[in-house]
């Protein structure tokens, strides 16, 4: 039995899943004919309290999108240093849009108000480049799964409103901050102009994300996800997977949360343990108190058939998820437990 807490991306459609899949509604999705994902797209821009939604194969997708409607080529972006939008989409911002991006230190990255308003450069000064959008990224990845306060998110709409810049929300694992802080959608929806979120991560989809915004910004991304290669045929198929997954699985994710913080405490237990990023929902990021005791561990926790991820500079990552059972579970703890570097 291999355990594979590398991400939670990895899992598969249930059985249930499957065979909610194998009855979707299917037409051609370039012609907006294909049933199950107009459901989709209807269900979801009116859970959030916004005007529209599109399906996408990927999140990555759904950000650029989202970014080049925001901006014109020679603008600035605003994130926090670690977000996904900059590190992990190959510098798709530059590539598709032409934008810089202006890196924010966060803290676990998260960043505020006051930073962003401090980043912000001055439209009437042509030496510098307009900032005409901020991306936010809740949970945050690289930052263990931490989450953002509506509050904060209230205030920078405020700051964005201010200097008339577009706010997008990189929702990847939006899910699992929504059950941890229980906020709403449509809380979210009131604050962002364009909300990205993911149906493959936590939810347990094989493919999918959803871009939602007005109308006018859906129509426009109808062409740019074209332009980008993501014009799809038959995509029922996957978007009843996603529906099941938001029918079925979000409330469950009360279940990863809990089982990540029982690791943490177990980690903190070990003496070889230097530092745990605080557990919010279902990411444990860690450190060890010597040089090669990350590969070390690794390597032991392979040979029990329990596989984790390397972040670099020593930090480990552990990420629970639907395939993640109990049985498994109690292996894991018991194998932590016993455990010594």
């Amino acid at each position: 039995m291999e355990i594979n807490l590398i991400s939670d991306t990895v899992t598969k459609p249930t059985p249930e899943m499957l065979s909610y899949m194998v009855k979707a509604r299917v037409g051609d999705d370039v012609y907006k004919q294909d049933g199950s994902t107009n459901e989709l797209e209807i269900a979801v821009a009116e859970l959030f309290g916004m005007e529209a939604a599109l399906f996408f194969p990927s999140g990555t997708m759904a950000n650029q999108v989202a970014i080049k409607l925001h901006t014109q080529p020679g603008d600035q972006l605003i994130c926090e240093r670690t977000s996904h939008v900059y590190l992990f989409e190959a510098g798709g911002a530059a590539f598709h849009s032409g934008v810089s991006c202006a890196l924010i230190e966060g803290n676990r990255g998260r960043i505020t108000a006051e930073q962003i308003e401090e980043y912000c450069t001055d439209a009437s000064n042509i030496h510098t480049p307009q900032t005409s959008l901020v991306c936010i990224e809740n949970t945050t990845n690289m930052g263990g799964g931490a989450c953002y306060e509506l509050k904060e998110l209230e205030k920078i709409r405020e700051v964005c409103t201010e200097k008339n810049i577009n706010l997008h929300l990189d929702g990847a694992r939006l899910w699992n901050a929504l059950v941890a802080k229980s906020q709403h959608p449509a809380q979210f929806g009131k604050i962002f102009d364009t909300i990205s979120v993911c149906f493959s991560k936590g939810l347990g989809a094989p493919v999918g994300s959803v871009l939602l915004g007005s109308k006018a910004n859906i129509q426009k991304a109808l062409r740019y996800r074209k332009l980008m290669g993501g014009g799809m045929r038959q995509t029922g198929y996957l978007s009843a997977a996603a529906l099941y997954a938001l029918k079925n699985n979000v409330s469950r994710l009360q279940r990863d949360h809990y089982r990540a913080k029982q690791i943490e405490m177990m980690l903190k237990k070990k003496s070889w343990i230097k530092e745990i990023l605080p557990v919010q929902t279902n990411i444990i990021i860690f450190n060890c108190q010597e040089s090669g005791q990350d590969i070390l561990l690794i390597s032991k926790l392979r040979q029990k058939n329990i596989l984790i991820s390397e972040m670099g500079k020593g930090w480990l990552r552990i990420v629970t998820h639907l395939d993640y059972r109990e049985v498994m579970h109690e292996y894991v703890m018991e194998t932590l437990s016993k455990l010594e570097l």
